[in-house]
């Protein structure tokens, strides 16, 4: 089918470029966190995530939210989380829930990617899509995919794909979003956030 010079075909669909909107960029330096004021006038905001590395190997990649006019980053979050897993001499693969990575009804910050390694040419990359940030009718729907180099510390790096998904179980239009380490500083990577209508 033909395509106008902002739309690209995928899955068979047409995806209009031209409703993506970069809104911000954030750079991470020895940082405890980043965090981005959401925009109220798009359908859906999409975070993308380039080599962010963790001060401390085996840290955890996390985010939260404010509702408009909260603080502490503290909402109600129902996730679900799984991930596939290859070590690099070929020693072992995995398939798996983490149970211990999700919440129901927790408070705490979400894990999104998990087991991250600090060497200099490591790191987490992936993308999140928020849906609906500003809806005062329904909870807010969140889904995001990320490839990352990993070590436990007693084998070989490795691979993970890791997917996490959920919502965050309130109807108050969201304003704020923050990302973190679990332990430790960012040291370094970039976040950027598109609006899309």
């Amino acid at each position: 089918m033909p395509l106008g010079s902002n739309k690209v075909a995928l899955f068979g669909a047409s995806l209009d470029l031209s409703s993506a909107i970069l809104l911000s960029t954030a750079t991470a330096s020895s940082s405890a966190s980043l965090s981005f004021t959401l925009p109220t006038a798009y359908k859906q905001v999409k975070f993308g995530f380039y080599n962010v590395t963790p001060a401390t190997s085996g840290a955890q990649f996390d985010f939260q939210v404010n509702a408009s006019g909260q603080s502490g980053f503290n909402e109600t979050i129902t996730s679900t989380y799984f991930r596939a897993k290859h070590f690099e001499n070929d020693s072992g693969t995995a398939f798996n829930y983490e149970t211990g990575m999700d919440q129901a009804q927790g408070t705490s910050y979400q894990t999104i990617s998990s087991s991250l390694y600090n060497a200099a040419d490591a790191g987490t990359s992936g993308e999140m899509s928020l849906l609906s940030p500003n809806s005062t009718t329904y909870v807010k729907h969140w889904y995001c995919t990320f490839s990352a180099m990993c070590y436990d510390g007693s084998s070989l790096p490795y691979i993970q794909e890791l997917f996490a998904a959920g919502y965050i179980n309130n109807t108050t239009n969201l304003s704020e979003i923050s990302f973190k380490c679990s332990s430790g500083n960012i040291s370094s990577g970039t976040i950027k956030m598109w609006g899309i209508k």
